[in-house]
């Protein structure tokens, strides 16, 4: 009995040694993590810069550059719902290094893009390359569930940087040294990527004991399944968030989509200016994501802010219909990237909160793909509006839906409050 005491004892103090030497090691592999995001978004950037310019020298009008922008939003659209499941089946060293060495083909198919046909081919591997939704998934992973919101929200650090220096950068390579050169900067950076990836994050970043491993052997087999997919929707809350996610996400990301557009013609931006002007985006929304939205996170409830995104962006939408030069539309930058930051924090923390842990590559992917649908649908709508009504009917569109939903969420929410007050 005095050998059990002991061995007790003993047993103790060298489990809690483990769990304490094994958040030091999460926390660098979230470093990591947050390193990777910003390089592989500072390489989507700066391709903007190129593929933007590049059409217009191939003589692409607003309707096929939208048609362009659709493909992507198609190819992803499909894509990476798989992705998410992908990641959490084969883990997440295996899904980053498929999103890296995709990204080395597509910045390496553009800079030998000299017809439309290779322009639209040169999209076709970004079915694989997600390196933001494989972020977001270690992150939730490896972090707790009420730091969740704050260390996803400072995945936007890496967004914002992403902003500042791709298009500068990309601005400049066009600028100076051609399209061609700028793409295979971007392979090269993106080669770095992946051997950072290679050598810093691990197999699988999922607690996950015998018993689990073993189911997870046993989904290898369904990867493709739709239905392994859809069961999430199924969960509490969860149908309920992606509508509001779709709806009061579509205008906005219509506004995204055709911004390339509107900065060259409306604005009559160059391709350096409209690099300064991304930047500027990307302070924005690092000094956002970085020190304010983790306050607010710790000082009111999700669904509060949630509410407030909304109400926000209806008022942005408003304010860009009115909008006549690019003085007035940076006015409208700082409510417009709070609404848009706040939005897909909560979004995204509400709805891998609602499902397993197991799951949350998976939710994380279809997440992504809700993006992916407003790039799809989003292009055809922008140029439409665009061409027929002009920039002020994207705006006042903006403004119509977000204001109807704000008003169905109020409702909804005091509708619940009555009800617990009965209770």
């Amino acid at each position: 009995m005095t050998g059990r005491v002991e061995t007790s004892n003993r047993t103790a103090p060298v489990s809690v040694k483990a769990n304490a030497a094994a958040q030091p090691t999460k926390n660098k592999i979230i470093y990591v993590v947050y390193l990777i995001a910003a390089l592989d978004l500072t390489w989507m950037f700066l391709q903007f810069s190129i593929t933007t310019y590049l059409a217009k020298k191939l003589s692409f009008d607003t309707l096929w550059f939208g048609y362009l922008q659709t493909t992507v939003g198609l190819v992803q659209l499909f894509g990476r719902p798989l992705f998410g499941r992908f990641a959490d089946v084969f883990g997440a060293r295996a899904a980053f290094s498929l999103s890296c060495t995709a990204t080395i083909v597509f910045f390496v198919l553009l800079a030998l893009a000299d017809s439309p046909a290779m322009l639209f081919i040169h999209k076709l591997p970004t079915v694989f390359m997600h390196a933001l939704p494989a972020s977001q998934m270690v992150v939730a992973d490896l972090s707790k569930p009420e730091e969740r919101a704050d260390c996803l929200s400072k995945l936007g650090l890496c967004f914002g940087i992403g902003m500042i220096a791709g298009p500068t950068l990309g601005g400049h390579l066009v600028t100076h040294y051609g399209e061609r050169f700028a793409a295979y900067s971007g392979a090269a950076g993106s080669a770095l990527s992946l051997l950072l990836v290679l050598i810093f994050i691990p197999e699988t970043t999922k607690a996950q004991d015998p018993k689990t491993k073993s189911k997870s052997e046993t989904k290898r087999e369904s990867i493709f399944n739709v239905g392994q997919i859809t069961r999430l929707l199924k969960y509490p809350g969860v149908t309920p968030t992606f509508a509001v996610k779709i709806v009061a996400g579509l205008p906005s990301g219509i506004f995204q989509v055709m911004f390339s557009i509107i900065a060259m013609e409306f604005f009559k931006l160059t391709p350096q200016e409209n690099g300064y002007l991304m930047a500027y985006f990307g302070i924005t929304r690092m000094v956002i994501q970085g020190g304010v939205i983790g306050r607010l996170t710790a000082r009111y409830s999700e669904s509060s802010l949630l509410l407030l995104s909304i109400g926000i962006s209806a008022l942005v939408g408003l304010a860009q219909a009115c909008m006549q030069n690019v003085f007035q539309f940076c006015l409208t930058v700082v409510p417009m990237m709070f609404s848009l930051c706040v939005f897909n924090v909560i979004t995204d923390s509400l709805l891998t909160k609602s499902v397993p842990s197991s799951d949350t590559g998976t939710m994380l992917g279809l997440c992504a793909s809700v993006q992916s649908l407003l790039r799809t649908v989003g292009p055809t709508i922008g140029c439409f509006l665009y061409v027929g009504y002009g920039i002020s009917s994207i705006g006042l569109l903006q403004f119509t839906v977000n204001a109807a939903v704000f008003v169905y969420q109020l409702q909804l929410r005091l509708e619940n409050k009555k009800d617990e007050h009965k209770q």
